[in-house]
């Protein structure tokens, strides 16, 4: 008999090594959606249920200020495969998502939003891929039912991470995401006040599969997300995530050096030559474009080291857990 287990885990429960290598941990971070929650359960169950093996629906409380950690503890109550983890507060929807993932205990991980728009239909096809020899297959929507602007947002912040992150999990990435354990053991000693959940994956996810499902229209509420704070979370990513910034910083300082000391050589040889007076503007425009390209080639350089010593020491925590309810086993 083999045990279902995480690290730091104190329970475990013995099942035969097939069904732990089938096993399902599902994971949902909650924000205000105490009324998807019973049949986004319910869903989920009857999927998994058909699959004939352990599973277990981690429902991560971000912070909701409804009553869906009420809802939570209900559905855990009635269901020992339910397991809630209430946070202190709002941490935000990713790093929720790393506190459901560490819990996790089952072979395989998947995780989708509360709002009912990723279809728990859909969870066989993403665990076919991770079967067929994947390590992290993303449910990529056919069409999102969401404004231009919105549209226009997630996909420039996509191909923008894509580009910085040198990973193609950025350009199709996507919160409904299945992915086998192993895969965090790569990011098990991650610390640090900002997550992104597919830049850690991209650390150990080796080959990535994109499976099309449809994107259902919203239910109860509206998103959460708006282009602005897309827009800030990529922004934050790169910064934490990336140090190619500093190294376009290095680039641009290097190539205004070169403007400048051109511009300089040029105005004291067309000039000087010809016995001519520098006129000041042209004088000063290339010293300051010589020196602006050094500092910002020097700063380039410095950020470099900085970003790493930075990487190094976060040691803010991610979240912090108040409280857990529901059977900490799978069956």
């Amino acid at each position: 008999m083999s045990p279902v287990e995480a690290p730091g885990l104190e329970h475990a429960i013995d099942v035969g090594p097939a069904a732990a290598a089938r096993s399902v941990s599902v994971v949902v971070p909650v924000l205000n959606a105490e009324a998807s929650l019973d049949e986004l359960v319910a869903r989920i169950t009857s999927v998994l249920g058909a699959q004939d093996a352990p599973f277990e629906i981690l429902l991560v409380n971000d912070g909701s200020r409804d009553a869906s950690w009420a809802r939570i503890e209900a559905l855990a109550a009635r269901d020992e495969r339910v397991h809630g983890i209430d946070l202190m507060r709002n941490f935000g929807q990713h790093a929720a998502l790393l506190a459901g993932i560490r819990a996790a205990r089952c072979d395989r991980i998947v995780t989708l939003d509360d709002d009912l728009q990723h279809p728990p239909e859909a969870i066989p096809a993403l665990l076919a891929e991770l079967e067929a020899g994947a390590d992290l297959a993303y449910g990529t929507p056919q069409a999102r039912p969401h404004s231009l602007l919105r549209r226009a947002s997630s996909a420039a912040v996509h191909t923008l991470l894509a580009s910085l992150l040198g990973s193609q999990i950025s350009r199709h990435s996507s919160p409904f995401r299945a992915f086998r354990s192993q895969v965090r053991d790569c990011f098990a000693h991650y610390e640090g006040s900002f997550v992104t959940i597919d830049a850690l994956l991209g650390w150990g996810a080796g080959a990535v599969a994109h499976v099309s499902v449809e994107h259902a229209p919203r239910k109860h509420g509206r998103s959460n997300y708006t282009p602005y704070k897309l827009l800030r979370h990529a922004f934050h990513t790169v910064t934490n995530f990336s140090v190619r910034p500093l190294q376009f910083a290095s680039v641009l300082g290097f190539v205004f050096t070169v403007i400048g000391f051109s511009a300089t050589c040029y105005a004291l040889g067309f000039y000087k030559l010809r016995g001519l007076a520098v006129p000041p503007d042209t004088f000063i425009f290339a010293v300051v474009c010589f020196f602006s390209g050094v500092q910002l080639f020097t700063l380039g350089i410095i950020g470099e080291y900085l970003a790493r010593v930075h990487l190094r020491t976060m040691r803010r925590p991610s979240y912090v857990v108040r409280r857990e309810t529901g059977a900490p086993t799978t069956r």
